[in-house]
């Protein structure tokens, strides 16, 4: 059966928005006719495209969203117009202007954060509606990321006076003892991650201003023993390393005002034989608990190079096969 050819045009209001939509030198062209079959022609201020009908409709009704966009004042990244071709490829392209719409926090330089996927708008949601969010899926998902977006805005806005963030110091075939310096020299490189996201959201000055004050805590799991938490935005990034004792510990630690995010990807647990994860254990523990939720994050969420995605869904794939056979 032959396939049917089609053509629309796209009109521009101007050749002003040729370069936010079409990025530098019109490279998102390439983009679009590498993940549907059809061509595009720009000539001025008008789009044209060819190829199958059924690509063609999805790919003229992607363009008018994004043009929507770009008269609101948004210039596409290359990775954001990667995002919106995926939506589109899966037949959510209707969900794009809501997705970006969705500003979440704005950094000192500028730069936008807003979910860039369906799952993370879920994730977004359950951060804004619920003190304790689970946060469960692949590396690259924006799990922890969007979480800190969300503690940030939170201590800016005075929602909250303290943003604490944690990690359990799994040693991943190295002794702590073994290694140089004192104790907050041996913990530190578990929590180089998350510096670099409040680097990256409050800029270096501003974080070290929040740190010096106390505002701002960054601990290994270990010191939250013995503390109660009033009117602080708690993070637990890597849960999947908590054994079932921390687990515990860490979530009863909230005190009044208090939010908690508690991120991990359960595929990758580095706890020694025989320590079960605690963040494995809770899923069953909580799940009907009212006032938490838990957001399943999958490879459909994962926002970095579009290898990443390729390298999770192969690693699914292998872990499936090793179950069946």
């Amino acid at each position: 059966m032959s396939k049917v050819p089609a053509e629309q045009k796209v009109v521009l209001q101007s050749l002003d928005e040729t370069f936010p939509l079409l990025g530098k030198f019109d490279e998102h062209i390439s983009l679009i006719e590498e993940s549907f079959a059809v061509r595009v022609f720009p000539r001025g201020d008008e789009l044209y495209l060819q190829g199958e009908k059924g690509d063609v409709e999805r790919v003229f009704s992607l363009l008018q969203e994004l043009l929507a966009l770009v008269r609101e004042g948004h210039i596409f990244t290359t990775a954001e117009f990667v995002y919106a071709l995926k939506l589109a490829r899966r037949g959510e392209g209707s969900q794009i202007r809501s997705l970006f719409n969705d500003l979440l926090f704005v950094t000192g330089r500028g730069k936008k954060i807003s979910p860039k996927t369906p799952g993370q708008k879920r994730y977004v949601e359950a951060l804004r509606n619920y003190d304790i969010v689970f946060g469960i899926g692949p590396a690259g998902t924006g799990k922890t990321y969007l979480a800190m977006a969300m503690a940030v805005y939170a201590l800016k806005n005075k929602i909250v006076q303290r943003l604490i963030l944690t990690r359990p110091a799994v040693e991943a075939g190295e002794h702590l003892g073994f290694l140089p310096g004192d104790l907050y020299d041996k913990v530190d490189p578990y929590l180089r991650p998350l510096y670099d996201a409040l680097y990256d959201l409050m800029g270096v000055d501003n974080f070290l201003k929040y740190k010096e004050k106390g505002i701002i805590e960054v601990a290994p799991l270990a010191y939250m023993r013995g503390r109660t938490l009033d009117d602080s935005f708690i993070i637990l990034d890597e849960a999947q390393n908590t054994t079932s004792e921390q687990m515990k510990m860490f979530l009863t630690r909230m005190g009044f005002g208090s939010r908690a995010v508690i991120t991990g990807d359960i595929t990758q647990v580095d706890l020694p034989r025989g320590k079960f994860s605690g963040l494995i254990e809770v899923m069953d523990i909580l799940r009907e608990v009212k006032g938490i939720d838990f957001v399943f994050l999958s490879d459909q969420d994962v926002v970095r190079h579009n290898l990443v995605q390729r390298i999770v869904r192969a690693y699914e794939e292998y872990r499936d096969k090793q179950k069946d056979d």
